[in-house]
């Protein structure tokens, strides 16, 4: 297996500290807003990454932080804490809002089909192991005090800045025109470790210390975390692009000075996800969301789908024009599946092991989930039984997460109950008929073809109304009342 490191630079067969286990840590959201889709991406690639890692045999921990704290709006050390800020908007303390987004990520993680990490640890649960870290930073020379606060000193390393092949725009985070000079650093890249009241006063969650009471910064909880679950030597550290510079350099910068060793060799991150106008934000354009998704009719994992189709490591652009594309893919592949006949003839184990073998040269050459997606295709092509056909398809899905059996299956049944009438079948789970909702889901049908979506979600919010609830599905629609 082949992966580009960010970190070299190039694609390196990927290796572990100990034989066929895998240490992974993945960068989790800061909890004090719902999780756009371009930061989803970004998960939805590390759960195909893992999910791979298991599938070609490796036993794997994956760790992931909840940060809870100590994330600024200015990665520059600057600014307000983006916790606070979020408690401040909602009129809520900042626990409230932590827990009220920390579910709200994993619902929608759930919707995505990504798998709960074996270890979710929020920062504020381990103030201890940031301050012996700090302590021993403090004691070996890499940190200093200045001003109340604790800052590393990037001065004492022969080199800080370790991912400088990324574009202007990734490494300038940190020294934005603007931003007001931190007059206690010694050196323009140092960093925060710990910050006390000395620079905010209006701080909600502190700690005492022994430099004072206050906070973490956001770099150090990641160090922490993933040496307390991960152990001292960690095999992937994975992440947004715009977490290079300066967040995972920092990491490695306080996480070697500490352990006194190389602390991770494998660095995967992922490309951003934008729009027609640049980078996806949350505070710009259209706050895309899964549940806008939702409520615009579309299924969580056909944005998966729309993700698969590139390469994790390539911008992609999303405008709902392109959506609407993978949605037609993703539902016409669901309809060449559903096609099949479950138990029609024997596996084939000699066609089932070759179709396994493409799809596995697929993944072994950087996570090609792009080629892999082809390889669902070959599958519905090969001159081989129905059997070994869903048996491959079920085996690749353990890795691609797409539901494709089971949501077959599920539009095998539509189908049965309900032949279409021009092409567009709209069934009542309940078994029940009412016209008048059916003619409301029609004309949602048209306006969305139509691309008229404004229309689309008012007669969606006019059939929630009425108790209704509908789900888009490959070919027309099922509905149920509340």
């Amino acid at each position: 297996m082949y992966l580009y490191n960010s970190a070299t630079h190039r694609k390196e067969e990927f290796k572990t500290h100990t034989p066929g286990h895998v240490e992974m840590y993945t960068c989790g959201p800061t909890v004090y807003h719902f999780a756009h889709i371009g930061n989803l991406r970004s998960y939805i690639m590390e759960d195909v990454l893992e999910k791979y890692l298991r599938y070609a045999g490796y036993s794997v921990n994956r760790v992931m932080n909840i940060t809870d704290v100590g994330h600024l709006t200015s990665d520059a050390d600057q600014g307000e804490d983006k916790m606070l800020k979020g408690a401040r908007r909602e009129h809520k303390t900042v626990m409230e809002i932590a827990q009220y987004y920390t579910d709200a990520f994993f619902e929608d993680c759930r919707k995505l089909n990504i798998k709960r990490p074996d270890v979710v640890q929020p920062a504020t649960g381990l103030i201890d192991d940031y301050i012996r870290i700090i302590t021993r930073l403090l004691d070996t020379g890499y940190a200093y005090v200045a001003g109340g606060n604790v800052y590393f000193d990037t001065s004492k390393l022969e080199r800080y800045y370790i991912f400088n092949d990324h574009n202007e725009e990734d490494l300038a985070v940190g020294v934005r025109e603007g931003v007001e000079e931190d007059t206690n650093k010694r050196n323009r890249n140092d960093f925060v470790l710990w910050f006390t009241k000395s620079k905010f006063e209006d701080q909600a969650l502190k700690w005492d210390s022994p430099w004072g009471v206050g906070y973490p910064g956001w770099h150090i909880e990641c160090s922490g975390i993933s040496m307390k679950y991960n152990g001292e030597y960690l095999d992937l550290h994975c992440g947004g692009i715009d977490n290079a510079f300066p967040h995972h350099t920092n990491e490695i910068a306080q996480s070697e000075s500490y352990l006194g060793h190389p602390w991770c060799p494998q660095w995967c991150h992922v490309a951003h996800l934008n729009t027609e106008g640049g980078k996806m934000s949350k505070s710009k354009g259209e706050f895309l969301t899964v549940s806008l998704l939702e409520q615009k009719g579309y299924d969580p994992l056909a944005y998966r789908f729309f993700c698969l189709q590139s390469h994790y490591r390539k911008s992609l652009v999303f405008t709902w024009e392109n959506l609407d594309n993978a949605v037609a893919a993703y539902n016409k592949l669901l309809s060449k599946i559903a096609a099949l006949t479950p138990g029609k003839g024997d596996v084939d184990p000699a066609a089932l092991e070759e179709l396994k073998a493409r799809f596995t040269k697929a993944m072994d050459n950087d996570l090609n989930t792009s080629m892999a997606v082809t390889v669902l295709y070959d599958v519905l092509k090969a001159r081989t039984t129905d059997a070994t056909k869903l048996a491959a398809l079920d085996s690749f899905d353990q890795v691609l997460g797409l539901k494709l059996t089971e949501k077959a299956a599920s539009l095998r049944k539509t189908q049965a109950a309900a032949p279409a009438a021009g092409g567009f079948t709209v069934v009542c789970e309940d078994g029940g008929q009412d016209p008048q909702v059916e003619a409301l889901i029609r004309a949602r049908a048209d306006a969305k073809k139509a691309k008229n979506f404004a229309e689309a979600d008012r007669i969606r919010d006019e059939l929630k109304a009425q108790g209704v609830e509908i789900t888009d599905v490959p070919g027309g629609v099922r509905w149920k009342r509340a």
